[in-house]
């Protein structure tokens, strides 16, 4: 698998960023993706020292559209771990 395939997009939440502050960057991984292909993507990508990964399947929640139930896409979460002092710059905005 390619490590741009693995990495589908940052997840941007209250929670998330608190994490960040504790070293601990949340992404939307690709179904298919372990924590090992996680851990490789994210050292190559950002060029930093992953410490640890873990990672959750996230179900889809039901929604109502109208008069209709309807259920959201289940997807996988990763919250990766970084080595004391290592940042990923595209987060901190520089």
């Amino acid at each position: 698998m390619i490590y741009e395939d693995i990495l589908i997009e940052p997840v941007l939440s209250e929670k998330a960023t608190l994490l960040r502050e504790q070293g601990k960057y949340v992404f939307k991984v690709n179904p298919a993706a372990d924590k090992i292909q996680i851990k490789e993507a994210v050292r190559k990508l950002f060029n930093v020292k992953v410490v640890g990964c873990t990672v959750m399947n996230v179900g889809g929640k039901t929604k109502r559209v109208r008069y209709r139930a309807g259920k959201t896409s289940s997807w996988k979460k990763a919250v990766v771990k970084l080595a004391p002092g290592e940042t990923i710059k595209v987060f901190e905005g520089a």
